[in-house]
This record gives structure tokens, C-alpha cells and sequence, in this order.
């Protein structure tokens, strides 16, 4: 079994989970803070980000409205490319969510992949925040 690395980000956001929701789930939205898609929230649905540098395929694995959304995140050739899940769990608090972020499947041998998600991720989750900020 070839041993794995995660990323895990959380962050108390001052909004409610279905501010957040509406940014993780919403196409035009994630190309705001993530890249161009074609996603939709349905367990199964297979999609493409989309950036200058290339493509990343992606399958939603899970999808628990308001509360939690999986999918894999498989960059690169079978061979030395990144097959990883990224899992999003949004909490309640009295102020507004709590929002974990992550990323599993680094295998030993990929630093760009790993070092690469190490500092979007941050940039990314800061980007969700302003978008849900905004008014409706």
C-alpha cells in the first residue's frame, strides 16, 4: 500500500452554510475562485477544471446538501499524476460556519502537486469568503 499525504484546511467563516454552499456548488462561482467547470451536485456527475496550464478531471463522490460534497481530483498521466479526493464539510456555529477543506491522495514523490495545494488552497478559501459576503 504506497502511503499518502493530506491537506486539511478549516476556517470559521462568517456566513451561513448556505452562503458557502451557493460558492462551492455554483459554476460560475467556482470559476471565480477555482477554475472554469462544468459541475453540477450530483453523486456521479463527471466533469473538467479547466485552466491555461490544463485540465483536471474530476467525479462528484458525494453530495450531502448544505453539509458535505466529495470528488476526486485526478491531475496528470496514470503514471505519476495526482489521483486525490478533495471533501468539503461545512458546520454551523452560533457566528456563522466552520469550513474543512480536504485534500487527500498525495502520493510520496509528488512536492509540485503537494507544495502547489499548499499555497492555492489558502488563496482559494479566501476567495469563497468574499464571495459569500456578497449580497444575494
Amino acid at each position: 500500500m504506497t502511503e499518502t499525504r493530506s491537506i486539511v484546511i478549516e476556517r470559521d467563516i462568517a456566513h451561513p452554510p448556505e452562503k458557502i454552499w451557493r460558492a462551492l456548488t455554483t459554476p460560475h462561482l467556482i470559476e471565480e475562485w477555482l477554475m472554469k467547470n462544468a459541475f453540477a451536485p450530483i453523486a456521479g456527475h463527471r466533469f473538467k477544471l479547466r485552466a491555461d496550464w490544463g485540465t483536471v478531471d474530476c467525479e462528484v463522490l458525494a453530495v450531502e446538501p448544505g453539509r458535505a460534497l466529495a470528488y476526486s481530483w485526478n491531475a496528470g498521466d496514470d503514471e505519476t499524476g495526482l489521483r486525490s479526493t478533495v471533501t468539503w464539510t461545512l458546520t454551523p456555529t452560533p457566528t456563522g460556519t466552520r469550513l474543512r477543506m480536504e485534500q487527500s491522495g498525495f502520493r510520496k514523490g509528488q512536492p509540485h502537486y503537494y507544495g502547489g495545494a499548499m499555497a492555492g488552497w489558502p488563496r482559494m478559501i479566501d476567495t469563497i469568503e468574499a464571495i459569500a459576503a456578497r449580497p444575494d
